[in-house]
């Protein structure tokens, strides 16, 4: 936003959006707001959505004589890519990680660079060892090169997978444990 007391969005000018058709999820649901809260247990977590309205005077959407349900609404809007990849985001952020302690900086920027700066991790797989450290299938492999929604699904693995939520990406040559004769039933 903006340093303008009313902390304006930097795309919108007198002439509308300058971003609208890439804008953010938050501005397609707009003025409808989208929370997420995790129920179940600790065995079988669900995540569940709720939403609300919005109102603001300056939103003249409410003069308007259209009805629409969230449904027609997201329809509308486009906003189910955007839904699916906050799906992934939402299921890494609502989750307790396993390990109890602050994370790491390094791995902090291994999030960071996932999450956010999608260049720099294409990069990363395609220029690190990360090829040679991780067993993805040649066809995966294949769409990211190309395809920004698989190299963000990609990136989500590797988040939990840092975040060992969960063993979403399988190691290459991972070592096996081996019995001794005395620990062999």
């Amino acid at each position: 936003m903006t340093k303008d007391e009313e902390k304006s969005c930097p795309f919108v000018t007198p002439e509308g959006c300058t971003i609208y058709t890439d804008r953010p999820a938050n501005c397609r649901y707009y003025p409808v707001g989208q929370g997420t809260v995790r129920k179940g247990t600790d065995n079988e977590p669900v995540n569940e959505d709720f939403y609300f309205i919005i109102r603001e005077t300056h939103c003249l959407g409410f003069e308007e004589d259209v009805e629409w349900t969230i449904e027609s609404w997201k329809v509308d809007q486009g906003v189910d890519v955007y839904d699916e990849m906050n799906k992934e985001w939402k299921e890494a952020q609502l989750r307790k990680p396993h390990f109890g302690k602050p994370l790491e900086p390094a791995k902090q920027s291994q999030m960071f660079m996932a999450g956010y700066d999608l260049d720099s991790f294409k990069k990363y797989v395609f220029e690190s060892k990360f090829l040679e450290v991780f067993d993805i299938p040649a066809e995966e492999i294949e769409k990211v090169k190309t395809d920004e929604v698989s190299l963000m699904k990609l990136g989500f693995k590797y988040i939990k997978f840092i975040l060992m939520l969960e063993e979403t990406l399988k190691l290459k040559n991972k070592p096996e444990i081996r019995k001794t004769k005395s620990e062999t039933p």
